[in-house]
């Protein structure tokens, strides 16, 4: 089976609005041939959220559409009108989704309905003509275009959200016992594999509600993908406790048992560690029936907890909730994943200047507030150009370019900005 093909998994794009940009305008009234500057600055453009809700299940929405945009910020105007922020973007995804980066760094791990992650900021509105008005220059005819919006990959990972996790081999029964004791109706057949996603179902015992998980069956090899592989056990990571259920009328149920729990060990040692309640299936067939009280000394010999129910009839499945209630109330809280600490635009200190070759010979400067301030620059405007000029000197770029031997005539490169240098 492909990994991802049961929209656990996603990939997508975001980009933050641009931010709008300033405008270049004069105060122009009757009597007042020479009025100040009033060109209002644009509108920041808008953020990028991902938001978890209960009404979403699962990112297969992410299959269809996977491509993001906010909406941009609107453009300053005469007599300092400021431009319009630009509306924000919040992306659902079901609660349990985990958020990485490009490179696999944890961003956020949404675990609450409602909880809000930001994921791209929006670009800062450029600043109207009337923002550089100075002592010396009272009718600056520049303003800056609006800082472009920030874009990157996210990878989302869904993991469900369950107090109970019920494990087993193929068909052993694990879509009936969730149907017996709770009001979800997972597809049910007799024969291997018939849940291809994981189903989730609230039981209740005592008047406490219980969340429980079935797990589609793994097999052997599964840690590594075998089978329905890593694409469900990582489900089971969030459950606090384990329901482990064998199939009475297999060959070896205890062989079974060994090898689920082998799968479990490998995909994570902490999985094994987990309390676990070991229920033998069946019990409607006279022969398991039979051969349970064997089963269950080789069970509490091996250092297992065993229990007989029939998930057809309901038979032992109240007592096997009433013992899982007990263990969730003495296990731990499920520890989120953690998030590495993500700096975001205007929060990290400025990058050093880099400056490199291209293969055409262009020189390619680098450098957070250098590109930031190009792309902000209208370059048909000469005092904007000017500006630029000094932020190059202020920011030590002129100089970084001087020692890697620019000259005048070569092709100076700046993110989307390409100058010609004299």
């Amino acid at each position: 089976m492909q990994q991802g093909l049961f929209f656990d998994e996603a990939r997508i794009y975001v980009r933050s609005g641009d931010g709008g940009s300033g405008c270049v305008s004069f105060r122009r009234e009757k009597y007042v041939p020479y009025g100040g500057p009033n060109g209002g600055n644009g509108g920041a453009g808008g953020d990028v959220y991902l938001v978890a809700t209960a009404h979403v299940t699962t990112l297969i929405e992410f299959k269809r559409r996977s491509h993001f945009r906010a909406e941009r910020g609107v453009h300053g105007g005469s007599k300092d009108k400021q431009g319009a922020r630009g509306a924000n973007l919040e992306i659902p995804v079901p609660v349990g989704t985990i958020v990485r980066d490009a490179e696999g760094n944890v961003l956020g791990d949404l675990v609450e309905n409602g909880q809000r992650l930001l994921v791209a900021r929006g670009g800062r509105g450029g600043r109207g003509n009337a923002s550089f008005a100075t002592a010396t220059n009272q009718a600056p005819r520049t303003a800056e275009n609006g800082e472009p919006g920030h874009e990157h990959w996210l990878q989302l990972e869904l993991r469900l959200l369950a107090d109970v996790g019920i494990v087993g081999m193929p068909n052993a029964g694990k879509s009936t016992l969730l149907a017996a004791v709770s009001a979800a109706r997972p597809k049910i057949a007799d024969y291997p594999f018939t849940t291809l996603v994981p189903n989730l179902g609230v039981a209740e015992v005592d008047r406490q509600a219980l969340v429980l998980a079935d797990i589609p069956g793994l097999i052997e090899g599964a840690h590594a993908g075998a089978g329905l592989g890593t694409s469900f056990l990582r489900h089971i990571e969030r459950t606090r406790v384990i329901i482990h259920l064998l199939n009475g009328l297999a060959d070896d149920p205890l062989a079974d048992w060994h090898q689920i729990n082998q799968e479990l060990q490998l995909f994570d040692a902490e999985l094994a560690r987990k309390p676990q309640v070991v229920a033998v299936n069946k019990m409607d067939v006279p022969e398991v029936r039979e051969r349970w009280p064997e089963l269950r000394l080789a069970l509490e010999a091996a250092g297992a907890e065993a229990m007989a129910i029939s998930a057809v009839t309901g038979e032992g499945t109240r007592d096997l909730l009433r013992r899982v209630a007990v263990l969730l109330a003495a296990a731990p809280p499920p520890a989120p994943v953690e998030a590495v600490p993500v700096l975001r635009p205007h929060e990290r200190p400025e990058e050093a200047i880099r400056v490199r070759r291209e293969p055409d010979g262009a020189y390619r400067l680098e450098g957070e507030r250098i590109e930031r301030a190009a792309a902000m620059t209208p370059w048909g405007n000469e005092e904007a150009v000017d500006r630029f000029q000094r932020i190059l000197r202020a920011s030590g770029a002129q100089r970084a370019l001087e020692e890697a031997g620019v000259a005048s005539g070569d092709t100076v490169r700046i993110g989307n900005v390409e100058l010609e240098w004299e």
